[in-house]
């Protein structure tokens, strides 16, 4: 896929190997060297210590894929494989694969000014945002992303109080608070945006854009637990809202270290998983990279993980051919310790 940037050198995708069946029906399993199980098994044996561990919090799930095999997998007392867990924001990167449906199918052009009703008026500055600029979290839209104080939060407005009914409209009527593309501001209002774009291409929302969800992601990489939330409006709520089991939420996350291939057929355009990876300028202060709609860097240069609050995570380990998924109750102030104990357990797979 074109881009306007020169693409940094990453590190290459893994295939996935001949011998191991694609997972659209059962994943295939294999069992750990015992040298990675004997580093693995104490760090899963806190995550799941009751009472829950002061670091982490709960944790409800956790899945590793190695090689396209599922190699260590545990779950809560009273949760099975077949549990859905909530995606909260990893439904970003959700959106950002059905977005690349549509540029597969040449329906957008993510340089091009994004096509949203409310700035087509002569002389709005909002205009000249560009999907891309949306997707990388640099639209310049005034965004308070406030998980805690309903007062001053944006998203909590969003998604619970006035903006509920019509999430892309809520955030659509946000002023610009800096030029377009110069300022990263991660706000879950530009995914709604992007959403709605989505439906309104497609010409479709509510129960047809369900239906192509399912008809072009999710029923082809055997997703079937998959139940995405949409507003009154027949907005799917891409910032938040879609519930998958663990074991789903991985089939998702092999769909991106195959580099947008499933069993031989290619979903997703070629270089959009590389478009997601490829880096976006963030503050000094963050934690991690970002990308396009993905974050990177969490195990290491080179990985790339779906992110959600409360300690939602999918993370794509390509050197190591490694997929965790780790869902669970973690308040924002444990974030980094979880993120920490995810780098730790993809350390376990290093030699």
């Amino acid at each position: 896929m074109a881009q306007n940037r020169p693409a940094p050198a990453l590190p290459p995708l893994p295939a996935q190997p001949e011998s191991v069946p694609w997972p659209t029906l059962a994943w295939p399993e294999a069992a750990l060297p015992p040298a990675i199980e004997a580093r693995l098994t104490p760090l899963i044996g806190h995550a799941f210590a009751n009472p829950a561990p002061d670091d982490l919090g709960e944790t409800h799930a956790f899945l590793a894929i190695q090689g396209g095999r599922i190699v260590a997998e545990r779950y809560a007392a009273g949760l099975t494989p077949d549990s859905t867990h909530p995606s909260w924001s990893k439904a970003k990167s959700i959106t950002h694969a059905l977005i690349g449906l549509l540029v597969r199918e040449g329906k957008l052009d993510i340089h091009a000014p994004a096509a949203v009703p409310e700035w087509q008026s002569a002389g709005d500055p909002r205009r000249a945002i560009t999907l891309d600029q949306l997707l990388r979290m640099s639209s310049g839209l005034q965004f308070a992303e406030d998980y805690v104080d309903a007062g001053v939060s944006d998203v909590i407005e969003m998604l619970f109080g006035a903006g509920k009914s019509d999430v892309a409209a809520y955030a659509a009527s946000l002023p610009l608070a800096h030029p377009p593309g110069t300022v990263w501001n991660y706000a879950s209002g530009t995914t709604n945006i992007i959403a709605r774009l989505a439906a309104h291409t497609l010409g479709a929302s509510g129960d047809a854009f369900r239906d192509f969800m399912f008809a072009e992601l999710f029923t082809p990489l055997g997703m079937t637990s998959a139940s995405p939330k949409f507003d009154a409006a027949g907005t799917f709520i891409g910032s938040s809202f879609c519930y998958c089991t663990a074991r789903d939420f991985a089939r998702f996350g092999l769909l991106y270290l195959r580099d947008g291939i499933w069993d031989g057929r290619r979903l997703l355009p070629e270089g959009w998983v590389g478009y997601a990876r490829t880096p976006t300028p963030v503050p000094p202060t963050e934690r991690l990279g970002y990308g396009a709609h993905w974050w990177l860097g969490m195990a290491g240069p080179g990985s790339f993980s779906a992110n959600g609050y409360e300690g939602q995570y999918t993370l794509l380990v390509p050197d190591l051919d490694l997929i965790l998924v780790r869902h669970g109750k973690s308040a924002l102030t444990q974030k980094d310790a979880v993120q920490d104990w995810m780098a730790d357990v993809a350390g376990c797979f290093r030699s």
